[in-house]
């Protein structure tokens, strides 16, 4: 029996795990990569060390997803994050589990996650090929195949896009994918960034950058409405531009219409005591240095570049001496390190993200299939759809569930 032909366009985790299944399935493949190597974005994920996936189960994963959740039941179920550690131990990778359950090599070197993502590509006998592909081959509402920018074309019986998002285009991801998908009729929401750092013209950002803060507690609010969307606990950072850090890139994935002042980041620097209890351990420290100015009293409780910061904030005359410092005084400091507010100017640009926000419309997607709803033999795998999680290693098990089930269903006759 004749195989059925199958193309994969993009060679990142959904590409790669897409055509791997497809051909395990006996489809004759071809991968069609711009770039000279498969999976350079996965080289620079998790700081390149490849946060593979997250160890929880699939409510808890579905649960990491803000995007479209429920478009990825079937998905998650289908090839879960426990099936990912399995599929990759299999491969020669041995995994860690870390903090908040997140999986990494046991080498810590993306490397050789993408290594072995091209081993089971190729070992399974797909064809790999460097080619840009510039337009969908169309006739009469039917995709016959691609066309390279040289204008050669290849014909399959059934075509995967899986082309990644618009972060981090030098990787290859240009949103390629959104044109094809146009092409042929579907709908592309509105691509922004996500899991990108937030601008702030607040002038402390900057006095503050390089201060990374850990286990603080922090909400964003929209202004207007005056409505917590967010809120974390863990890592963040200040920079020359305003805020990053982890718990940064998961709150503006809740950011959406992002315009100039629309939402404030309320930041919590001692989250494990209340206002009393901190009131108290300040009293504690201005006894203890009575005698001292107020800039070099505070560095058993805060970091020492936040102090003048902190004293500028509550217009607090940094030569004060302690025992001159006001209840009034006292209660602002208070205020301040449990609500340092920051104003957000905006994201910094798509190329920063993590991810792309936006994408491929799902309800025109089989969420059981992958399968265009438009188009009977099109599929979509990876960050060209439309869903998007938070970090931690979500990201990339939606390119591997999405992929497992573009690649298997493709195959089929």
């Amino acid at each position: 029996m004749k195989s059925k032909k199958v193309i994969v366009i993009g060679g990142g985790p959904a590409g790669m795990m897409a055509a791997g299944v497809a051909a395990q399935n006996g489809a004759d493949v071809t991968l069609f990569e711009k770039n000279e190597k498969t999976g350079r974005k996965l080289l620079i994920t998790g700081k390149g060390r490849c946060n593979i996936t997250n160890f929880c189960d699939n409510d808890e994963f579905i649960s990491n997803i803000p995007t479209n959740p429920r478009f990825m039941y079937s998905a998650i179920n289908a090839f879960s994050t426990y099936d990912t550690v399995a599929f990759f131990e299999d491969l020669g990778v041995a995994t860690k589990v870390e903090r908040g359950n997140r999986v990494f090599p046991v080498s810590d070197k993306a490397m050789d996650v993408c290594d072995a993502l091209r081993n089971f590509v190729l070992q399974n006998g797909v064809k790999l090929l460097t080619a840009n592909i510039k337009a969908l081959v169309q006739k009469d509402g039917e995709v016959l195949g691609v066309k390279t920018d040289s204008n050669e074309s290849f014909f399959a019986d059934s075509i995967v896009v899986s082309t990644g998002g618009k972060s981090y285009p030098k990787t290859g991801s240009t949103g390629d994918g959104y044109k094809f998908a146009k092409s042929v009729g579907h709908s592309v929401n509105t691509v922004t960034p996500s899991l990108v750092p937030l601008v702030s013209n607040d002038y402390f950002c900057k006095e503050l950058q390089g201060l990374s803060l850990k286990n603080v507690a922090l909400k964003v609010v929209e202004n207007i409405s005056k409505k917590e969307i967010y809120s974390d606990f863990g890592e963040m950072l200040f920079t020359h531009f305003g805020l990053s850090g982890p718990t940064i890139l998961s709150a503006s994935a809740h950011m959406k219409d992002m315009s100039e002042n629309k939402y404030s980041v309320h930041i919590d620097l001692k989250p494990a005591l209340d206002r009393e209890t901190l009131d108290k351990r300040l009293l504690k420290d201005l006894q203890k240095f009575i005698n001292k100015d107020i800039c070099n009293s505070l560095f058993e409780l805060l970091p020492k570049s936040f102090v003048p910061v902190l004293l500028r904030l509550c217009n607090i005359d940094p030569h004060t001496k302690c025992n001159s410092i006001t209840v009034s005084q006292r209660y602002a400091i208070v205020d301040t390190l449990k609500d340092l507010t920051v104003s957000i100017k905006g994201f910094r640009p798509i190329d920063e993200a993590i991810i792309t926000c936006g994408g491929v419309n799902v309800n025109e997607i089989d969420p059981k299939t992958m399968r265009s709803k438009i188009v009977p033999n099109l599929y979509f795998a990876g960050e060209v759809l439309d869903v998007d999680a938070y970090t931690g290693g979500f990201n990339l098990q939606i390119a591997f569930s999405t992929g497992y089930l573009a690649g298997m269903n493709s195959s089929l006759d």
